[in-house]
């Protein structure tokens, strides 16, 4: 079957941070959006979201004819999807609720228009199981900010046709990402997976007294962290083994790996390990308000892929590389 990849009109169910963030992503590449979400006062929220966003949005460059005001709400999803040629959802993290929102959001869809979640936790085969026309149905898990940070991770559920996923991939490609295909329908999918071992190691080395989280965070932002924006993992390990390269490297490094460094357990979430993480954040926080350190992220996070573009162009790789 062909599915819709030329999309002018794109529907958002559910628009909270996430929701929002797409919102904005879609304006600013020029589309259309309808937008629906059951909360009071949503739609108001939703404005201010992506007008908050904009200004990031026009340092980064709008599409030819991007502008907030081709965003409407709709009273209904039927009415928000009825039109669309791409379908986001990105309601809560619950099962019962995303199997409802999927049968009606199908049943009111084009049979040809592709359906998006945005869960980062639940399997596709799990709640697309009541949609109509399944085989269309994938996961579009995005990062916050969602105007900004290109990696979608894209999986396909038991039903889900490998055509669908493609055409999928190269709608989120229109607007701007960086598509991944995760070739298993796995839970946490590939970078949750990742971000999650990383944070269960940080709360053991606040529970057991070996760092604050502003020290972690230090350990990140100066170190690792400035390597894996523009190399990633493996790459920056195939540098460590020298001219030698992976092999070298695994054969010196790899039993260390048997080394009993870290847990693989989460510590237990008492109130004292809560009180040190949220007193450690807060004093890192220091007067600053939630929109001004959102403001300060937009901007490092626009600077340090611009630089990032700039200098691979400058040594010959491609910005997707």
């Amino acid at each position: 079957m062909k599915f819709v990849t030329e999309v002018k009109t794109f529907a958002a169910i559910c628009t909270g941070v996430i929701g929002s963030g797409w919102v904005a992503r879609a304006l600013a590449h020029g589309l259309d959006v309808v937008a629906w979400d059951p909360a009071p006062g949503a739609e108001a929220v939703l404005r201010q979201r992506v007008a908050n966003a904009w200004p990031a949005l026009e340092k980064q460059g709008l599409a030819p004819g991007a502008a907030q005001e081709r965003l409407s709400f709709a009273e209904s999803i039927e009415a928000c999807v009825r039109d669309a040629d791409f379908i986001q959802e990105s309601a809560p993290e619950v099962l019962a609720l995303k199997l409802d929102l999927h049968a009606k959001i199908s049943a009111a869809a084009r049979p040809d228009v592709l359906i998006g979640s945005s869960t980062s936790g639940l399997l596709p085969s799990e709640f697309y199981a009541d949609s109509v026309s399944p085989q269309r149905c994938v996961v579009g898990h995005p990062f916050n900010p969602v105007y900004l940070l290109p990696l979608v991770e894209v999986v396909g559920g038991e039903k889900t046709a490998p055509e669908a996923v493609q055409a999928a991939m190269q709608v989120y490609t229109a607007i701007g990402m960086r598509a991944l295909h995760v070739r298993k329908e796995v839970p946490g999918f590939i970078a949750d997976r990742l971000l999650e071992a990383l944070w269960r190691e940080a709360l053991h080395l606040i529970n057991d007294g070996v760092a604050t989280t502003g020290e972690i965070d230090d350990a990140i932002r100066f170190g690792a962290g400035l390597r894996w924006s523009f190399m990633g993992t493996f790459l920056t390990y195939t540098l460590a083994g020298g001219d030698a390269g992976m092999r070298h490297f695994m054969n010196q490094f790899g039993p260390a790996l048997k080394l009993p460094w870290t847990y693989l357990e989460a510590p237990e979430l008492t109130e004292g390990l809560i009180d040190s993480v949220v007193e450690g954040t807060a004093a890192q926080q220091g007067e600053r308000s939630i929109a001004e350190l959102e403001r300060y992220r937009d901007d490092c996070l626009i600077a340090v892929q611009e630089a990032i573009r700039q200098t691979k162009v400058k040594h010959g790789f491609d910005f997707a590389e």
